[in-house]
Formats: C-alpha cells, structure tokens, sequence
C-alpha cells in the first residue's frame, strides 16, 4: 500500500486526485492539505510513504517543506506535481530532495505511473519536461567523473541512455527483456563507477550525456 499526504493549494485539483484513487486497492491518500506549512505538519505526523506537492503555495513554498521534510525524516519520497516547467524550480525541487517532477497537464493516469515509480524507489521526470536545462546543472563530482573518462559498457550506456529518456527501472527492464533486479545492479555500478551519491545524480548525469552515446 503506498501512503500519501498530498499538498496542493487548489482543491479542486485534491479531490479529483482523491477521486481516481478512491478505489484503488494499492493507494490511500491519508492527508490532505492547502499550503506548505501544514504539509510538514501533516508528514510528521502521520509518516506517509510519499508526498506529493505543488511547488507555489501559501505560508511555505513547496520547495521549503520539501528540505525540512527529507531533513527531518529522508526515507520519505517526494513528488512535485506542479504547472512550472521553469528549469530553476526543478533544480530547486531537485536540490531540496525530490525523486520527481510532473506538470498537472499530463493527466492522471501519468500520475499513477509516477507515484508507483517514486514509491517504488525509482525517480520519474514528466516526458514534456525539457532536459536539456541539466547541462549547466551537473554537480562537480559528476564532471570529474566524464573528466576522467569512465568507461562504461555498453549495456550500461543503453540505460543510461533509457533514464535521460525518464524511464523508470520496471520500464528499462521490460524494453531491454532483462530483470528489474538487473537494472538496478546497473544502475548501482554505474553510481559506484562514476563516483555520484544517489539516483538523482545519475539521472542528471545521464541527461547530460544523453546525445554523446
């Protein structure tokens, strides 16, 4: 069951979410809240597996309850459903810990696909979302790591190549007719080789090699 606090400052947009969810067997929606300040209140309290926020809301920002809520309690999963396509704000959203980044235009059905995938320990970036805005954004472990010329095999440069695309590990897995487990051994060697911390940092590595492949 993934369990969610959900902050967004339009309800309309809440209960048409709780709506399509209303039935789902795999997803509960435990909370529910209309500004930033409330959603760290909510998360503390009631500890869900995923948060999903808007980015622009009263009192506290999204970006602002995302850093106090991954410092106070980082095994949680955030995911920012927001209408800013602005390369600022998703490097913002990424700095303050989300694994992902969705615009309200894409429908809901591309949320369910989200949510099962941040919950699931994956990051999810919005197809209509432009990624060549990470090429300025490549922290400096990551350009020491193309600056010693790390080599790569070629399976691994195939999916690398599939998560600059935004898919997740259960989607590379099924394209390339291999385990998900594989993928994600993948996708730790390919941390490990390249000297990154996390998924988010490969992700940004591999946007930013995504046409030198």
């Amino acid at each position: 069951m993934i369990t969610i606090a959900m902050a967004e400052d339009h309800q309309m947009l809440i209960d048409g979410v709780k709506s399509f969810f209303e039935y789902d067997e795999n997803v509960n929606i435990i909370g529910t809240v209309n500004n930033g300040e409330d959603l760290v209140k909510l998360v503390l309290l009631k500890q869900p597996k995923l948060v999903i926020t808007d980015i622009r809301m009263p009192k506290m920002d999204g970006i602002e309850a995302t850093k106090l809520i991954k410092t106070k309690l980082p095994h949680i999963r955030v995911l920012a459903l927001t209408m800013f396509d602005q390369p600022e704000a998703i490097k913002q959203m990424l700095d303050a810990g989300a694994s992902g980044y969705l615009l309200k235009n894409s429908g809901i059905k591309m949320l369910s696909k989200a949510i099962v995938a941040v919950a699931e320990g994956d990051t999810f970036f919005d197809p209509n979302v432009a990624f060549n805005f990470m090429n300025d954004y490549i922290d400096k472990k990551v350009t020491i790591g193309k600056s010693e010329k790390v080599v790569l095999s070629n399976r691994e440069k195939e999916i690398l190549s599939l998560i600059a695309n935004g898919k997740t590990s259960k989607e590379i897995a099924e394209t390339l007719f291999i385990a998900k487990t594989t993928v994600d051994t993948h996708r730790k060697n390919m941390i490990r080789k390249l000297n990154l911390k996390n998924g988010n940092e490969l992700v940004k590595y591999s946007i930013d090699m995504k046409y030198q492949f």
